[in-house]
């Protein structure tokens, strides 16, 4: 007779909870003998033994937080169920401890990939025309212009991709020289030198804002071929006409660009994960880490995200970083976001969505267990802030929001040039200047958007294919999709999510 299919499963042997393979009704037996007291929705968690109020409950090995009554095995353990633990501490984060050597890390089945090569920096994975505004003011007659751009002027540039719109809500009614300032700035000087772009400099302005040329190009950069107030044109037809003009010549010199073959080292490829559920960090999440570990062992670079579902996980990533500036970088970008979030009157639980939620994560400390998963082992070799562009190479911790649509544009800035993104509940985002790849951590979400969601982990889960071999493909797919040989579903159906720079900085 064959054995019952597992209907539970539990990560770690000091784990007192499981999460259920599906619908588990109340009264139904599971593994251990233990019968359930409630109906336990698939992905959510079940208590494997008695236990009082005050005890922890454990999951990855680590304590999500305490329970507030007195539960019995058998029971459905949710968001009620538990009280947050303290955050962990920053003023004694260690730091090369946990170190793991090149060759420990998976070796890549390929080393090199399709290219479009830049003076410096990394390669890029389109050949793109952007076009980039100071101010939100402009962002109207940008889009206007590139709708001509693409119907009179595209066809003649075959070899070149696309134009896009950058636009973003910033810029005036700011406090432009407040401290936190920066960020939005350098985000915004950064996307126009995006590796995509191809050295081409397009910035149009109104002529009155606070964003003026000056705070995000070089003097020698500000010239009438690359810049353009709104306000010096006589009306909608010079307008327009200057911007076609400008375009035109842009085009023309990207046209020239062609891909070429290129070693792992001029790639960077940006990790987030947004709808996420409890199978997140079992699949789809450490699927993307072995895939991350691939290409930094390889000599790619690998940006990972998201201060606030990783800060639970603060003292596991300090152990990863390289040197003691890593660290204390780290330090002080974490306890940057804490005084930010504690500043609006909210702390880190903030964070998990009534999504997450309904798809089994009780609290952030959970969430960030398996967030953290999607950064594999690698070292980290440097952190930055939101929108830095990175000085080193390998596995990169860039401190941005965890909000998808603030985070991948925080990405962007960085020079990503495509993004891989793990989602448990789904989501239709994407980025127009890079290509975006969904990788999801159940089939029953694969099945549901069967034409929207590019790999499945969900196999992991159920022991039919291992981290590795998911991993594997998704590698695979990274660099055909850099190298422009496939194309993600989000690009073939145009789903781009708008450029949210992210502000923390007074609006006035």
């Amino acid at each position: 007779m064959a054995a019952a299919k597992p209907c539970t499963l539990r990560i770690n042997d000091r784990d007192n909870v499981a999460i259920a393979l599906r619908d588990l009704r109340q009264g139904e037996e599971i593994e251990g003998g233990i019968v359930l007291r409630d109906d336990i929705p698939q992905a959510h968690k079940v208590l494997l033994g008695d236990a009082r109020q005050g005890d922890p409950v454990y999951r990855y090995g680590v304590e999500l937080g305490t329970l507030l009554r007195d539960t019995q095995a058998g029971s459905l353990i949710n968001e009620h169920s538990l009280a947050l633990p303290p955050r962990p501490g920053l003023s004694d984060l260690e730091f090369a401890r946990d170190l793991v050597s090149m060759g420990d890390l998976p070796q890549p089945p390929r080393t090199s990939w399709m290219g479009y090569r830049n003076s410096s920096g990394p390669a890029g994975t389109r050949n793109l025309l952007g076009i980039v505004t100071t101010v939100q003011c402009a962002a109207g007659v940008i889009r206007r212009a590139v709708e001509r751009i693409r119907s009179e002027l595209l066809p003649r540039f075959p070899h070149v991709d696309g134009v896009v719109a950058v636009t973003h809500p910033y810029g005036c009614g700011v406090a432009i020289n407040a401290p936190d300032a920066v960020i939005p700035i350098r985000s915004i000087r950064n996307l126009i030198r995006h590796p995509n772009f191809g050295g081409e400099i397009m910035v149009v302005g109104l002529g009155c804002e606070k964003l003026t040329f000056d705070r995000i190009l070089e003097p020698h950069e500000i010239t009438p071929e690359n810049t353009l107030l709104l306000q010096s044109c006589h009306g909608h037809d010079e307008m327009m006409g200057a911007i076609m003009a400008m375009a035109e010549l842009k085009l023309g010199r990207l046209e020239r660009r062609r891909r070429e073959e290129l070693p792992l080292s001029d790639l960077l490829i940006g990790m987030q994960c947004g709808g996420s559920d409890a199978f997140s960090g079992i699949t789809a999440n450490p699927s993307a880490g072995y895939a991350s570990d691939m290409l930094v062992s390889g000599g790619a670079t690998v940006m990972f995200s998201e201060v606030t579902e990783f800060r639970d996980g603060v003292h596991l990533l300090s152990r990863r970083c390289v040197d003691r500036e890593s660290c204390e970088r780290l330090a002080r970008e974490v306890a940057w976001y804490d005084r930010y979030l504690e500043q609006g009157g909210v702390d880190r639980d903030a964070n998990p969505s009534p999504g997450n939620k309904a798809g089994g994560l009780s609290n952030i400390v959970e969430k960030a267990m398996g967030s953290i998963a999607k950064s594999g082992r690698a070292p980290i070799s440097e952190v930055i802030g939101p929108g830095e562009r990175p000085t080193r190479r390998g596995l990169i911790c860039a401190c941005t929001p965890a909000s998808d649509i603030v985070c991948g544009p925080s990405q962007v800035a960085s020079g990503i040039g495509l993004q891989l993104f793990m989602t448990g509940r789904g989501t239709p985002y994407g980025l127009e200047i890079a290509p975006v790849i969904k990788i999801c951590s159940r089939n029953e979400m694969r099945e549901r958007w069967f034409d929207m969601i590019d790999i499945s982990a969900g196999d992991v889960a159920l022991g039919k294919r291992s981290i590795a071999e998911v991993g594997t493909e998704i590698f695979n797919m990274a660099l055909d999709v850099a190298s422009g040989i496939r194309q993600p579903f989000s690009d073939q159906y145009g789903f781009h999510n708008d450029m949210c720079i992210f502000n923390p900085a007074p609006i006035t």
